[in-house]
């Protein structure tokens, strides 16, 4: 399924940061905001699993 390489143990601090980005956004919506008044967002729909979606870099 995945045709990138693994990846390695060493990552540059540049890609560290890319993957830190990508772990903070892939968390579900708090729960007071869909508490909220006319509020029409139910879920995160740009949640991605580490095994389905790979991050393509």
């Amino acid at each position: 399924v995945a045709s990138n390489p693994p990846q390695p143990s060493h990552k540059t601090f540049r890609i560290k940061q890319k993957l830190a980005k990508k772990q903070r956004q892939n968390r579900p919506i708090p729960y007071w905001i869909r508490m909220r008044t006319d509020n029409t967002i139910r879920y995160n729909a740009k949640r991605r699993h580490w095994r389905r979606t790979k991050l393509g870099f």
